[in-house]
């Protein structure tokens, strides 16, 4: 009996989830030969007569292919708990990464990673700037509320990102990510809250340490550094579970 019950309520627990994940819309974005595929989160009673803040969540490396479903696994639930739908009524986009792609320009993995600062994206990066422009102009996005997150690759994206484009995101916060720090006087005017595990032995802390420095140094007041002490790679959970992380994000406006 006590297997049985404890069978049921796995069952109830799967199925809501499921039931969560299954409120991001498959979808699949194509420019002439390429296809991202991505999921997208629209506010309850959605209404294109308003407008709303617009979230970009990139996954990490283990969440690539063309499952279109993958991408979920960390961090969506965030966005379809009930509270935050309510609190925080927001566009959300979740796009995956081809399996041998990258978000942001990556040079080696011998003595950890190195950064590459380029003029040209990935194409994989290149492929979300045009799908973020094209839903700016097809859905009702508020221009000044738009945020960009995400973790591990998907960190080094969320600075790749920004770099790139410092004018169109109001907030970003990467997590256990990296970037090559001669890049970050581009973003220096721009709220950034960086998270990292001080044991990550996948992505080294001194990464995100590097990145706080040198944002201070060139005259940041608006960065801020948390670091989680015994906390490995997956410190995207001790990320998630600080009371603010989404009303920071979405507090901050251009």
């Amino acid at each position: 009996m006590k297997n049985f019950t404890l069978l049921f309520f796995i069952l109830i627990f799967s199925s809501g989830a499921y039931a969560q994940k299954e409120l991001y819309l498959k979808k699949e974005f194509i420019f002439k030969n390429d296809t991202l595929p991505y999921r997208i989160l629209f506010p309850e009673n959605y209404d294109k007569s308003k407008s709303y803040p617009l979230v970009l969540f990139l996954h990490g490396a283990g969440e690539r292919g063309n499952d279109n479903e993958s991408q979920l696994v960390h961090g969506s639930y965030l966005f379809t708990n009930p509270e935050n739908r309510a609190k925080f009524p927001a566009i959300v986009i979740f796009p995956q990464c081809p399996k041998k792609g990258y978000w942001a320009p990556i040079q080696d993995r011998e003595n950890g990673f190195s950064y590459v600062n380029t003029k040209k994206p990935t194409e994989p990066m290149r492929m979300v700037i045009r799908l973020i422009k094209a839903i700016q102009k097809n859905e009702a996005v508020d221009s000044k509320r738009m945020y960009v997150t995400g973790l591990s690759m998907g960190g080094m994206g969320t600075y790749d990102l920004v770099c790139r484009y410092p004018r169109m995101f109001a907030a970003a916060a990467p997590i256990c990510g990296g970037v090559s720090i001669d890049r970050l006087k581009k973003i220096k005017k721009m709220p950034v809250r960086i998270y990292h595990g001080d044991a990550d032995n996948v992505v080294s802390p001194e990464h995100s340490r590097n990145a706080y420095i040198e944002l201070k140094a060139v005259g940041s007041q608006n960065v801020e550094l948390f670091i989680f002490p015994g906390v490995g790679h997956d410190s995207w959970n001790s990320a998630f579970k600080q009371a603010d992380f989404l009303s920071w994000i979405f507090s901050n406006k251009k």
